[in-house]
C-alpha cells in the first residue's frame, strides 16, 4: 500500500513543500530505502524510525519499504522527516487508518518514540498557512514558536504514541494557544545611557544612528568607552515591529538558536571576535547557513578592534552593507539571506592606541600608523554613515560622585521611536523601514533641500572631496536629524551637523 504525508524542506529561510511517500511491498527481500536526495541525517532516520515504532508498541513490517521524499531533485537535510516517515510506515502497513491530507508533520524521533526539538518550525508554520493546511503536528518544544502564526492549528506532541492516540481520537491533544507580541515581557538591558559618564557628542551620534539605522564607527584611545557605548546601543533602539520580529525569529529558528524563546522581541546584538572566519561572518558552508551579518538582521553587528579583522573578511561585507542581503552560491544552488543590520565598529587611532591623546605619548612611527589605518579600505569606510572620534573621559567626569543627571535609555528610546514612527509613515508605500535604506530615487523624492542647504552641500563636496555615496549619506543622516527635531524640512543646521560626522580626508 502507498501512503502520503505532508512535510517540508528548509531552503534558506523559507520552507518548501515535501511529500513523504511510503510504499510497502511483499515482493523481494526485506529492506528499508530512502530516496529523494537525502543527507546523512535523513538516511539515519531508518534506524530511529525502526526503534521508535517498536518501542511505541507498533509493528515494524519485515517487508520491502521504499520512502520517496518528493520532489526528488530538492536536497533534504536534518532529522525533521522522522515523524512523517514513521507515520507513513504505519499508514502504508495498514496499522492505522486516518485521513491526513490537510495536516503537516515534522519532528525528530528518539529511539523510544519521544519527539525532540527540531529547527525550522516557524518557517514550516508559515508554509502550512500559505498552503491552507488545517493542522501542524510538531514537537512540543517548538509549539510556542509556531503558535505565532494565525490561521493554522498547532498541535504539540511529546511522543509518537501521543500522535497515534490523537489521530485515532482515543485521546485528543489540546492545540497550542496563539501567541501575540503583547504576551511577551518587557525587554531589559544590562547597560543604560545615563550610566555613561561624559561622551555627550558620542551619545548624540548613537542617537542619530539608532533613529535612522545608520552605520557608525567609533575611533578613540583604549578606555575611552567605545565598547561600553556599543553595548549600550541596543537599549535605545526602537522595539521591532511584529513583522520584524517574525523576520528575526525565522533566522534564529532555522539556525537552531531560539532556545526557550518562541519569538525574538529584542533586536539582536552580535559581537563576533576578530578571528571570525569569512564563512562565520558572511554565512556559507556546504549547506549554506546564516552568518553573523544575517543573525544581526534588524539589529546590531558590533565589530570591536575593526582593523584586526582580516581584510578579505571585511571586504566581503561591502555588498551586504549596500544591498541589505547576501547571496551564497554553491554547486547545489543559490540561497539569499537578509542582512539589514546597523554596523557599529570600534577601533584605536593607531597600534598603541594613543595617537592624538593629550595625556599619553604615541610610540608608533608614521609608517606603522599609516599601515594600521590602511587595514580598513576606503570603500568600506565610505559605506559607514557616521564617523566619530571618541576622546578619553576627563578625570573630573570620571571621578564625580553625584547621581548621573542625563536622560536614561528609556527616555532616549522614546525620542528615537517618535523619529522611527515618522519614517514608517513616510515609507508606508515603499519596501523600506528607515532613512538609511533609501536609494537615490527615494532620496530625491523624500529629501528635498532648500537653496541654502544645497549651497552648504556643494561647498562640502568641494572642500572634503566627497564621493557620490558620501554625498547621499550626508543627506540621509540630515533627514534623520530633521526627524529627531520633528522637522518636515531638512534645514541648513541639519546638514551642518551631518557634515561633522564625515571622516577627514586622511582617513579614507
Amino acid at each position: 500500500m502507498l501512503a502520503k504525508v505532508n512535510s517540508a524542506a528548509i531552503i534558506g529561510l523559507n520552507a518548501t513543500p515535501v511529500e513523504v511517500e511510503v510504499d510497502i511491498s511483499s515482493q523481494g527481500l526485506p529492506s528499508f530505502t530512502i530516496v529523494g536526495l537525502p543527507d546523512k541525517a535523513v538516511e539515519e532516520a531508518k534506524e530511529r524510525v525502526r526503534s521508535a515504532l517498536k518501542n511505541t508498541g507498533a509493528e515494524f513490517p519485515a517487508k520491502r519499504i521504499t520512502v520517496n521524499l518528493a520532489p526528488a531533485d530538492l536536497p533534504k537535510e536534518g532529522a525533521l522527516y522522522d515523524l512523517p516517515i514513521a507515520l507513513g510506515v504505519l499508514i502504508a502497513s495498514e496499522q492505522i487508518r486516518v485521513k491526513i491530507g490537510y495536516f503537516l508533520f515534522m519532528g525528530e524521533l528518539s529511539l523510544e518514540g519521544k519527539l525532540r526539538h527540531t529547527p525550522g518550525a516557524l518557517s514550516m508554520a508559515i508554509l502550512g498557512k500559505e498552503k491552507k493546511l488545517t493542522s501542524f503536528f510538531l514537537p512540543h518544544q517548538n509549539a510556542k514558536e509556531a503558535a505565532i502564526i494565525k490561521g493554522i492549528d498547532i498541535i504539540p506532541l511529546t511522543s509518537l504514541h501521543e500522535l497515534l492516540d490523537h489521530l485515532s481520537e482515543t485521546k485528543i491533544i489540546k492545540k497550542q494557544k496563539h501567541t501575540s507580541l503583547e504576551n511577551f515581557s518587557k525587554e531589559d538591558f544590562e547597560f543604560d545611557m545615563r550610566d555613561i559618564k561624559g561622551q555627550e557628542q558620542a551619545k548624540r551620534a548613537m542617537e542619530i544612528s539608532a533613529a535612522g539605522g545608520h552605520n557608525i564607527i567609533l575611533k578613540g584611545p583604549p578606555g575611552a568607552g567605545k565598547t561600553l557605548l556599543a553595548r549600550t546601543f541596543p537599549s535605545i533602539l526602537p522595539k521591532p515591529t511584529f513583522e520584524e520580529a517574525i523576520e528575526i525569529t525565522k533566522i534564529y529558528s532555522i539556525s537552531g538558536l531560539l532556545d526557550r524563546e518562541s519569538l525574538v522581541i529584542k533586536r539582536p546584538f552580535r559581537s563576533p571576535h576578530h578571528t571570525t572566519s569569512h564563512i562565520g561572518l558572511i554565512g556559507g558552508s556546504n549547506v549554506p547557513k546564516p552568518g553573523e551579518i544575517s543573525l544581526a538582521h534588524r539589529g546590531v553587528l558590533f565589530l570591536d578592534e575593526f582593523p584586526e579583522f582580516p581584510r578579505h573578511v571585511l571586504e566581503a561585507m561591502r555588498q551586504p552593507m549596500e544591498d541589505g542581503f547576501v547571496t551564497i552560491s554553491r554547486a547545489s544552488g543559490r540561497i539569499t539571506f537578509p542582512a539589514k543590520f546597523i554596523l557599529v565598529a570600534a577601533q584605536n587611532p593607531c597600534p598603541c592606541g594613543y595617537l592624538g591623546d593629550p595625556t599619553h605619548e604615541c610610540r608608533d612611527s608614521t609608517s606603522e600608523i599609516l599601515r594600521y589605518q590602511k587595514k580598513v579600505s576606503g570603500p568600506i569606510l565610505d559605506r559607514i554613515d557616521i564617523h566619530l572620534d571618541v576622546p578619553a573621559v576627563k578625570v573630573e567626569k570620571l571621578t564625580e560622585q553625584k547621581t548621573p543627571s542625563g536622560p536614561t535609555s528609556s527616555e532616549v528610546r522614546k525620542i528615537i521611536q517618535k523619529a522611527r514612527d515618522l519614517q514608517t509613515k513616510r515609507f508606508r508605500k515603499e519596501k523600506i523601514l528607515s532613512n538609511s535604506e533609501m536609494n537615490n530615487k527615494l532620496i530625491k523624492k523624500y529629501c528635498q533641500l532648500s537653496n541654502e542647504s544645497l549651497e552648504i552641500l556643494k561647498l562640502a563636496v568641494t572642500k572634503l572631496n566627497l564621493s557620490a555615496r558620501s554625498y547621499n549619506k550626508i543627506i540621509k543622516v540630515s533627514r534623520t536629524i530633521a526627524d529627531l527635531d520633528s522637522s518636515k524640512e531638512i534645514k541648513p543646521n541639519h546638514i551642518a551637523e551631518a557634515l561633522q560626522y564625515r571622516p577627514k580626508l586622511t582617513e579614507i
